[in-house]
């Protein structure tokens, strides 16, 4: 296990973004925390998870709460294990098999028992961590240990339930994004904090704002056509096939119509390649459908600028943070209906929401925004809004000062 370096990010940089009372939370709640705190989890890059932390943990002590950030050292096998985990956690009743949980024990002890000591709080964050609760608990009988469950439980198979709550006495509290998602844990006391964005990283900085802007030239797309982008891991919980079916849709009625599925291979999801080989198979060479590898940070958000409409067409969620970072720069977001979605979309106000298996519906309310500059306009300009409001990080380094208090 390392410790993950963080930049030296201060609260006093979000001052436009942080309202007076939020401010005071802020400043209050930590004051009052004497707290040694560790955020653990299984990759530094590639992830949502991994991107939040980067932000939150050298905000927390900036704010006073010493806090680091954790990595798990685990070896290619645990990830398939873990990957398995959590397809069965999304409703895949073939997932998991017996043989996996010896691996996944395995991995789990040996980084609990490398783990420092000196910290009241631990962080686990997702199933790919928890299996450290008992270990760390044994080790360490006072510390405080926190499951925080990026993922939507609400319709997970069994044997991956089960799994997951086999190493749930050991956890003092589970934090989720949405208060359903925690009804097939038990009786875990749990707060309920969901996701936000960076304002300040070069994924969601304006353009103008960034030392090195992307050139445009380098963009495989025409930028005088209409331009749909989804960006998600290729993973088969979002879907890239039926986005490819609905941009074919999208393509008879739109003249020129042009797709990006742009997404990054993370190092604990061994899937990716084998999903992006079978999209790109698909797409059959299309000269509209553009497959797009492990961007620079700063590419996703020229990309995400640019972009007439924004899709997340999953058909499992736990939140997704590209709805917020496409709301964030004004790009209206057709998305599904399913887990965090809807908390972050507005139907008919910032964008709209489908079932995720209706693609003749995707597809209309795509040629409806494409076909509607006025009300991409007006839609980009409330999400940007719900985004300020909502899902920004000065929230949730309140939340997280909030729940170190309570934990």
């Amino acid at each position: 296990m390392r410790v993950e370096r963080t930049d030296g990010r201060r609260v006093s940089a979000y001052e436009e973004y942080i309202d007076a009372e939020r401010r005071r939370r802020v400043r209050e709640t930590a004051a009052a925390l004497d707290r040694r705190v560790a955020h653990v989890n299984s990759t530094a890059s590639g992830g949502g998870v991994a991107e939040m932390l980067g932000s939150l943990v050298p905000l927390l002590d900036d704010a006073g709460v010493e806090a680091d950030w954790l990595v798990m050292d685990a070896p290619e096998a645990f990830f398939d294990v873990t990957k398995a985990i959590h397809n069965g956690l999304q409703g895949d009743a073939d997932a998991l098999d017996d043989g996996m949980t010896d691996t996944y024990r395995s991995v789990t002890v040996d980084d609990a028992e490398s783990m420092p000591g000196g910290y009241d709080v631990a962080v686990l964050h997702d199933p790919q961590t928890l299996g450290m609760a008992p270990t760390l608990a044994e080790r360490f009988p006072e510390l405080t240990l926190v499951w925080r469950c990026h993922i939507d439980l609400t319709d997970a198979a069994p044997s991956a339930l089960e799994l997951v709550r086999s190493y749930l006495d050991a956890v003092d509290r589970t934090v989720v994004t949405l208060p359903e998602y925690a009804d097939p844990l038990g009786d875990v006391p749990t707060t309920t904090i969901p996701p936000a964005i960076d304002p300040l990283t070069a994924k969601n900085r304006p353009l103008s704002a960034l030392p090195d802007p992307p050139d445009a030239a380098d963009r495989p797309f025409d930028p005088d056509r209409p331009l749909v982008v989804q960006v998600s891991r290729f993973d088969p919980w979002k879907d890239p096939l039926g986005v490819l079916e609905v941009h074919r849709t999208v393509a008879d009625r739109v003249p020129g119509a042009q797709l990006v599925l742009a997404g990054a291979m993370p190092d604990d999801d061994p899937e990716g390649e084998a999903v992006y080989r079978e999209v790109a198979a698909a797409a059959d060479d299309d000269p509209d459908v553009h497959l797009l590898t492990d961007l620079p940070d700063a590419g996703i958000n020229a990309l995400q600028r640019r972009a007439d409409v924004v899709l997340q067409k999953s058909l499992r969620e736990g939140f997704a943070l590209t709805v917020s970072e496409a709301l964030w720069k004004e790009t209206p977001v057709v998305g599904t209906t399913v887990g965090g979605i809807p908390l972050q979309v507005e139907d008919g106000e910032n964008g709209f929401l489908e079932a995720p298996d209706d693609l003749e519906a995707v597809a209309d309310d795509v040629v409806e925004l494409l076909e509607s500059p006025s009300l991409r306009r007006r839609f980009g300009e409330r999400g940007r809004e719900t985004v300020r409001e909502r899902f920004l990080t000065p929230r949730l380094l309140a939340d997280h000062l909030e729940l170190l208090e309570t934990a």
